[in-house]
């Protein structure tokens, strides 16, 4: 390469975040942003980041130094500049912090780009209409699987059970010690705030099951849009465009409501991740061949060898089987 040319263009983020030749060479000390204020991600806009500071709203930017780190919703995040909150105001987030879980996805499974949706979050609420639009249990599997290997505690939501009987749904997941809560438009909601509450939970279902009516009746100001579903696919409309974080009135809780989702890739989970989220089946499976993946057609697997013996239920072996399957199924 000439000393003339460059590897970066000026469309390209390397471009921003590398010195150029003959420059002074940066220094190795880097800032301490002693002064800098503690915040928490709340929305994320093109590049602009809603956030609570001391208490108020911030209009924020990523600093240059970040590079391409992502910074989701959830994230706690340290920041300098013009924190008042005023119009036009505009800080700069220069430090991320650890992340105690992180819930990903890919566009499909064969994607091996992962995005983070959302961080520090310790519940997946798995919102699912039990009609209209009817139930899909490949993104339920899915999601549980994405909420397991994160380490966030999955909650199943049903909405309008004043369509359809819950119950032919609840028997796919009562063996996988699934917790559920029921609900219908203008219903009592006492049992799912409870749930939430001191916790911070995200929302994630298709378009068109009834997320955006349940948060904007946890969270009457809330005003989301509401979609309706076609009647010709069966599909909802994207009313929710983007992650947002909530706080939940009295109940000392956050919920983050998501976009509707078409599909879930799970190209980041291995199949000894999953198994760790069932101690009582890992255990199990100890004595299993090297490179044993723990799938119905696998010989000599410890699981079969349990159920054998009578010292694992094979209707929960068989339902951690079917989440192990939704690996490898269509993600939508």
């Amino acid at each position: 390469m000439s000393p003339g040319q460059r590897r970066y263009g000026e469309e390209d983020q390397e471009h921003y975040d590398r010195p150029r030749r003959r420059t002074r060479p940066r220094t190795k000390e880097r800032p301490t942003y002693d002064d800098a204020r503690d915040g928490l991600v709340l929305a994320v806009d093109r590049g602009r980041f809603g956030l609570l500071v001391d208490g108020h709203a911030v209009t924020a930017m990523k600093a240059r130094p970040l590079g391409r780190k992502a910074v989701v919703v959830g994230d706690r995040v340290r920041v300098v500049g013009d924190v008042s909150g005023d119009d036009g105001s505009l800080a700069r987030i220069v430090e991320v912090a650890d992340r105690s879980t992180v819930l990903r996805r890919s566009a499909d499974d064969d994607d091996a780009v992962e995005r983070v949706l959302v961080a520090n979050a310790d519940q997946l609420v798995i919102v699912s209409a039990l009609a209209d639009p009817e139930p899909r249990t490949g993104l339920i599997d899915r999601a549980l699987v994405a909420a397991y290997v994160a380490g966030m505690r999955p909650l199943l939501c049903l909405t309008k059970s004043d369509l359809a009987d819950p119950e032919n749904l609840l028997v796919t997941y009562r063996p996988l010690g699934v917790p559920w809560v029921v609900t219908h438009k203008g219903g009592d909601l006492s049992e799912l705030r409870d749930r939430l509450e001191g916790r911070t939970s995200v929302l994630l279902g298709h378009s068109g099951v009834g997320k955006s009516t349940l948060v904007n009746a946890l969270v009457p100001d809330a005003d989301r849009e509401i979609g309706h579903v076609n009647a010709v696919t069966g599909r909802g409309r994207h009313t929710s465009t983007s992650a947002i974080m909530l706080p939940l009135p009295d109940d000392g809780g956050w919920i983050i409501d998501t976009p509707g989702i078409r599909s879930f890739g799970l190209a980041h989970v291995r199949p000894e991740h999953l198994i760790e989220a069932f101690p009582d089946l890992d255990e199990m499976t100890e004595d299993c061949p090297r490179g044993c993946t723990h799938g119905a057609d696998e010989p000599e697997c410890g699981l079969d060898e349990a159920v054998g013996r009578g010292d694992a239920d094979p209707v929960r072996v068989e339902s951690f089987r079917r989440l192990l399957a939704a690996r490898s199924l269509p993600a939508y």
